[in-house]
Parts: C-alpha cells; structure tokens; sequence
C-alpha cells in the first residue's frame, strides 16, 4: 500500500495536475463550454497515449541505440533534478507555460497536453519507474494505472477547472506547484543515486 501510495504521490509531483489548473484556464480563455470540455478530453486523451508509449517503448529504445539503463537512470534523474529546481526556484509551472501560449487553436497538444500534463519530467519518470530489469510486468501494470489514476485525477481538476481556481487561486498554484518541486527533487536524487550503484554494483537505495 506504501509503495502505491509513493508511485501516486510521485506521478503527482512530476504531472502536478494543480499546477495545470491555471495553464488550461489561460488557453481556453474567452471559449464556451463545449470548447473547453473538448480541449480537456483530447488533452488528458493525448497525454494518456504519450507517457503509456514511454512505458512501453522507452527501455526498448534505450536497448536499441546500446544505452544502458543505468546511464539514462543517471541522466533522468539529472533532468528531474533540474526540472524541480526550475519548479522550486525559477517560474512556476503555471507562470512559464502560460508565457509560452501559441496562437493556434491546438491549445489541447501545446501547452496543455504537452508539455504541460505529459511533461518531460513524466516521460523519463513513465521510463525510469517501469524498468525491465527491475519490475515485472505486473508491477509496471500497476505502476501504469497509478499514472492514469494521477491522470484521472488531471481530467477531474480540469473539469472543475473554475472552481478550483477561484478557492487556490494563482499564487496557490504556484506554492503546490514548488512543494511538488521539492518533493520531486528527492526522487531524482534517489534516482540518480540508483543509477550509480547500479552501475558499480553497489547497494541500491530505496
């Protein structure tokens, strides 16, 4: 239960589906309804079908250009690492993604899906904790549906996307958003403290 409780929490830290609230209320700004619950749909839709094909498929083209996985655990862990730091001390996730809003009617792909929910931190996390070598298939199952539940937990959010703003507000996103930062950097360090014990055959943490 412990285990499946810190998947959740850090599915939760590197997708921070609060921090996407303020994102999505930019994008469809001045749309009504029915535009607003299509972009939700296609958005969650979109970053389900991204971060399952890097459960999948992520080890298997690691193996395929001779990386090993403790080279890319190492390197992961670094880009998480500084991702968070970004979240901690930089501009939040919702202050820099809504800086960079395009002006194309595809909001529901960029920024929202990508790389606002199916961030680059999720990716390598999608990666690095459905590793081959060290979890069966029916761990990584599990590891799996407890990222679709943080999603569905994004698809709720959104939903109630108005409401949620109004009782947090902007500056309650960014606070969630550099408390998810700070949790997430202990789980890149974990992960790159694996990486090299894996690499020398030292003991791993945990």
């Amino acid at each position: 239960m412990n285990e499946l409780l810190a998947v959740f929490i850090f599915f939760f830290a590197v997708i921070d589906p609060i921090g996407t609230v303020p994102v999505f209320i930019a994008v469809t700004r001045g749309h009504d309804e029915k535009f607003k619950r299509k972009v939700i749909l296609k958005a969650v839709a979109v970053s389900v079908l991204v971060l399952l094909f890097f459960v999948v498929a992520g080890e298997l083209l690691l193996n395929a250009i001779n990386i090993p996985l403790s080279a890319f655990q190492i390197a992961g862990g670094i880009v998480l690492l500084l991702f968070a730091l970004s979240m901690i001390f930089g501009e939040s996730k919702p202050e820099s993604e809504i800086k960079s809003l395009p002006n194309s009617t595809e909001t529901a792909i960029f920024p929202l899906a990508i790389p606002s929910i199916a961030s680059p931190g999720a990716m390598l996390g999608a990666v690095l904790m459905t590793r081959n070598t060290e979890y069966s298939w029916v761990e990584q199952l599990i590891t799996s549906s407890m990222m679709i539940a943080v999603l569905g937990v994004v698809l709720v959010l959104l939903l109630l996307a108005a409401q949620v703003h109004k009782l947090i507000g902007d500056s309650g996103a960014s606070i969630i958003s550099r408390i998810m930062g700070l949790i997430l950097s202990s789980v890149a360090v974990t992960n790159i403290l694996n990486g090299i014990a894996h690499y020398f055959g030292l003991q791993v943490f945990t």
